[in-house]
């Protein structure tokens, strides 16, 4: 059985430097909300560090 995990695939996005608005998920849809919370959550804590590091 192949089971996606949008909330993986959206951090390793992030970490991969994916941008957001390569969401192949449908908008509106929980696949796309669950992908974009782990894109948000890798990206800021990426954001955060770079900011601390200046």
């Amino acid at each position: 059985m192949n089971h996606r995990d949008p909330l993986a695939e959206g951090e390793r996005a992030a970490r991969e430097s994916i941008p957001a608005e390569a969401n192949p998920y449908s908008d509106g849809s929980d696949e796309h909300a669950l992908w974009a919370a782990g894109h948000e959550k890798v990206a800021g804590a990426i954001e955060a560090r770079e900011a601390e590091g200046m």
